[in-house]
């Protein structure tokens, strides 16, 4: 019996020695060459290093600090009480610990106004602001979208009459959205859809004047002074208004492609200026909301904006 198992074993290490050498005739490496650190003698595996940053970049940092009239957090603050920085993004739903590190070597992440580009720093999530990309981790949890409406939508959520409407791009949601000011059944363009209710009433109230641009499409000739005019104020049956810019975007002919922007929220406000200065629409888009714009988002398209935008939009107003 003891015989047999030696020449199972010898047989057994025979057959192992056979496979290697077929192995490294095929340009394949053995087993202990392909992992990192084995018994074989392997390779270690290579430590993960933080990329160096040059004194330009650090001087970015402290410049951008100073812009939020502050100075950089100074050495060491922070590391005593309260949790990794790294693991509160991550449990905000920002990505793995490792993705959050990488947002804080990006210089993405701000606490109480200061940019963080150590890791290590510990942080209250109770007490102290944390924002990514200009966006608190408290306000992580809304949705924000943004629509590029086709003509012919109604400007709800429902629509009682059974015509397409908004709520039709948001079907099969658990979190109820709601619209961000209107656009006119025929107008088409950019929308804003979100669920931070104090957010959408800070863009669409007066008090705040967010800019918001189009895009009309008239017959001319056009007088020079039609833009003067335009900035001056127009006298509406609900008041004067007036726009903020103006300007000829393209002309073929008597075609004429004009943009307008201005911080006014009245029903009709763009094609009831036009049309009182002598220039009925033809065709009205939204191409523009505060910071956000519609770029080359096709018709009927709803995207989700990024952190960046949404950061954006509250500092517009704020928040």
């Amino acid at each position: 019996m003891r015989s047999s198992g030696r020449n199972s074993n010898r047989n057994h290490r025979g057959a192992g020695n056979q496979r290697d050498e077929r192995q490294q005739r095929a340009g394949r490496p053995r087993p202990e060459e392909r992992a990192y650190g084995g018994k074989g003698g392997g390779p270690a595996r290579p430590k993960r290093t933080k990329p160096a940053r040059s004194r330009e970049y650090d001087a970015q940092i402290e410049e951008r600090n100073r812009e939020r009239h502050d100075r950089p957090a100074p050495a060491g603050e922070g590391d005593g009480e309260g949790e990794r920085l790294q693991k509160v993004l991550a449990r905000a739903g920002l990505g793995s610990r490792r993705a959050c590190e990488e947002l804080i070597d990006q210089a993405r992440v701000e606490v109480n106004g200061r940019i963080v580009t150590s890791q290590g720093r510990r942080v209250d999530p109770e007490k102290d602001e944390i924002k990514v990309d200009g966006l608190t981790i408290a306000a992580q949890s809304y949705l924000f979208f943004a629509l590029n409406k086709p003509a012919g939508v109604v400007s709800s959520m429902e629509d009682p009459d059974g015509r397409q409407c908004l709520g039709d791009y948001v079907q099969n949601r658990e979190t109820r959205l709601f619209h961000v000011g209107r656009l006119d059944t025929e107008t088409e363009g950019l929308i804003l859809l979100t669920n931070h209710g104090e957010l959408a009433h800070r863009l669409t109230h007066p008090k705040y004047g967010v800019t918001k641009s189009y895009l009309a499409a008239i017959q001319g000739p056009i007088p020079r002074d039609l833009g003067k005019r335009l900035k001056d104020g127009v006298r509406l049956e609900d008041g004067w208004a007036r726009a903020d810019h103006f300007r000829v975007v393209q002309n073929t002919g008597k075609n004429y492609l004009v943009e307008v922007s201005l911080h006014e929220g009245r029903k009709h406000i763009v094609r009831r200026m036009l049309s009182e200065s002598g220039f009925p629409v033809d065709k009205l888009v939204r191409t523009r909301f505060g910071p956000i714009v519609l770029g080359d988002q096709k018709s009927g398209w709803l995207r989700r904006m990024t952190h960046t935008e949404v950061g954006q939009l509250m500092r517009e107003v704020g928040l």
